[in-house]
């Protein structure tokens, strides 16, 4: 069975101001392109198909337009929801689409109930488990701790429970929308952490063919069958060397593995250059950036007179403009925004509890603010899922 993975497409999100809409109806045809011209058996969707919980109308009808143009393919198509989506918006009519052979997962009690396809060698089950947000479904589940490797590990228990109750050389797929262990996070995806730790181990989804993963938008390989497919768009310039992919993959009749990269359309490229303003108006190596867009760190000591305009008319697809002056660490100018950089929200306040007390907090203290930024960052997902 040829499937053809693919995640965060992330429909109404926007690229520091630039509206994506057109590029990512660029993809969706390019998507219908693929499954068509590669005679792909299956497609896989691994969450975040909306860039927030409550998407533009514009990305409705775009979404509405893909849904249409896979279902006249007459080709299977599973999606699950993502930590982006509401589960419960992008889940409605999801009995009525079935039918066209669209198979949303948005349910976590439905999490070892599989769509099952069938090709010359038989039954092929794809197990979609939608983000299980710890604070959520820990009581669906059954565990004693919120974290994502507990639910995440139950709802697996569930998978290979309803497997073990298939015909012998039933194949299978899992789409999961997760952070797991061995995968390089950029800066467009939003925090899952809870307890201070998000990442799974890989470890969580043994005893199945290939888990198709969605969250990280770099496109990557975390085991053989275990894989991410990336974006279809780069979302942040932090994104600026990824290649944007679809994994096609085949599925052999003894559950054996083999992919290929399927490269996705570039409306622009990206580029980060740094330096003085006036070397990066005059350096003759970037003028192959000249129709990127571009993030340009200034380094000067002193901030230049019109910044802005002056990138634009050598590089006038400059969209994101950051001030670094080259200082010293201990420099009392350095800004506050750089000494930050990196560190957690954890961290930030320890420290500020260092530096008013004198001290920082002990194991007790340190659990207090941890629990503190958990329950309020639950609060949030709840908040984003009743609306």
């Amino acid at each position: 069975m040829r499937v053809l993975h693919t995640s965060d497409w992330h429909l109404g999100r926007a690229f520091h101001r630039v509206n994506l809409l057109g590029a990512q109806a660029e993809f969706i045809g390019h998507l219908v392109a693929t499954v068509r011209e590669r005679e792909v058996d299956a497609v896989v969707v691994s969450g975040d198909v909306y860039d927030r919980a409550v998407p533009p109308l514009a990305a409705i009808e775009l979404f509405d337009t893909a849904l249409h143009r896979l279902a006249d393919l007459g080709v299977p198509t599973v999606m699950i929801s993502g930590n982006h989506d509401s589960a419960r918006r992008l889940g409605v009519g999801a009995g009525l689409i079935d039918r066209a052979g669209i198979h949303l997962r948005t349910e976590p009690s439905a999490a070892g109930t599989p769509v099952v396809l069938r090709d010359a060698h038989g039954d092929v089950a794809f197990y979609g488990l939608p983000y299980l947000e710890p604070a959520l479904v820990k009581d669906e589940f059954g565990v004693d701790k919120a974290g994502h490797e507990a639910v995440l590990g139950a709802a697996m228990d569930r998978v290979r429970a309803d497997l073990a109750t298939r015909a012998r050389g039933t194949r299978s797929v899992v789409l999961a929308h997760a952070f797991v262990t061995g995968g390089q996070a950029s800066d467009s995806e939003r925090d899952i952490t809870v307890g201070g730790v998000a990442a799974v181990p890989a470890g969580v989804f043994d005893g199945v063919d290939y888990v198709a993963l969605g969250h990280l938008h770099g496109c990557q390989t975390i085991t053989e069958r275990v894989r991410y497919s990336g974006s279809p768009l780069a979302y942040s310039f932090s994104e600026a060397d990824h290649r944007k992919s679809m994994w096609l993959i085949d599925l052999d009749a003894d559950g054996s593995v083999t992919a290929e990269r399927v490269d996705c359309p570039v409306p622009r490229p990206l580029a980060r250059i740094s330096g003085a303003l006036d070397d990066l108006l005059a350096d003759p190596e970037l003028t192959r950036h000249e129709d990127a867009w571009i993030e340009a760190t200034l380094t000067d000591p002193v901030r230049p007179a019109d910044p802005m305009a002056r990138l634009t008319e050598r590089f006038p697809h400059t969209l994101s403009l950051v001030f670094a002056p080259e200082r010293a660490p201990d420099d009392p100018q350095v800004s506050y925004a750089r000494r930050l950089a990196g560190r957690s929200d954890q961290q930030i306040a320890q420290d500020f509890v260092a530096h008013v007390r004198g001290a920082g907090p002990d194991e007790h203290e340190a659990t207090v603010l941890r629990e503190a930024f958990d329950a309020v960052r639950a609060d949030e997902v709840v908040r984003g899922v009743a609306r």
